[in-house]
């Protein structure tokens, strides 16, 4: 079984403590949802699982074996990871770009196989009528699906998403997410990071739940309750349930701090 152990990792930038002495197991087949306001830590440890960061202190282990431990072609062939946005400063093609992620396979030229899984791909993403097309000539929606595929062409163990919901609209996120949960099923660990907490609620398996570099809750979407998200997030909310899904709900009205409460001097001086 692929296992992620996360065993009392640390990362600092400059002084600041992005990561504080996290713990966790992770196990294959199952989609895991990392949350968390902004700036709570969920790119920094993603970037550490996949080998991008080294933390400060610590290990990640990933079957057994600690990540320094894996060269280069191991890590591919074992982690897919897709960022929150890739800039293309050059035009590639769909075609190419899907066919960047078999590199850790390539012999000297694409073999049959290499150029089969590419081509599989291209139609299970339904990218056929855009395949010779640059990938900056895509909409945003289009051009995560081309990444995301090119990480599975990796044919990896683990994939790691980075909010590949952020920026698309509803369509695409569907489209995105019902992927991952497919890719799950074939005993793939899908590790994503996702602001949209309904949308945790339907499609994870798993959840945790960061605030300030520290792991605040983990477990199943059941989790994803009032004592967990109120304190987390700084909001009032309810919860719902609409055939048979969790609806998370902020209230409308939410207490927002006067400029004056957080700071009295900045209160004007009263005129005649």
């Amino acid at each position: 079984m692929v296992t992620i152990q996360v065993k009392d990792v640390n990362y600092n930038y400059n002084g600041f403590k992005a990561l504080k002495n996290i713990e966790l197991t992770l196990n294959k087949g199952q989609v895991i949802g990392l949350l968390g306001p902004n700036g709570c830590g969920k790119t920094t440890l993603l970037k550490c699982i996949s080998g991008i960061l080294t933390p400060s202190k610590g290990d990640i282990e990933i079957g057994g074996y600690s990540l320094p431990e894996l060269d280069n072609t191991d890590r591919a062939r074992t982690i897919g990871y897709v960022p929150q946005a890739e800039e293309v400063n050059f035009s590639i093609t769909v075609f190419d770009t899907i066919l960047m992620g078999r590199k850790p396979y390539l012999g000297w030229k694409p073999s049959k196989k290499d150029l089969k899984i590419v081509r599989n791909l291209i139609n299970q993403f339904e990218l056929k009528d855009l395949a010779m097309r640059g990938l900056d000539e895509l909409s945003g929606g289009q051009r995560q699906k081309v990444i995301l595929a090119r990480a599975l062409a990796q044919k990896p163990k683990i994939l790691v998403l980075d909010e590949p919901t952020n920026n698309l609209d509803i369509k695409h996120q569907i489209e995105m997410l019902n992927i991952a949960k497919k890719e799950s099923k074939n005993d793939i660990l899908v590790l994503i990071a996702i602001h949209d907490l309904n949308l945790a609620a339907r499609y994870c398996d798993q959840v945790i739940i960061m605030k300030e570099g520290e792991v605040y809750a983990q477990g199943g979407p059941e989790k994803l309750n009032k004592e967990n998200i109120e304190p987390v997030y700084q909001v009032k909310i309810k919860i719902k349930e609409i055939d048979g899904h969790k609806i998370i709900i902020p209230h409308s009205e939410q207490k927002t701090p006067h400029l004056y409460e957080e700071d009295p001097e900045k209160i004007p001086p009263t005129t005649k």
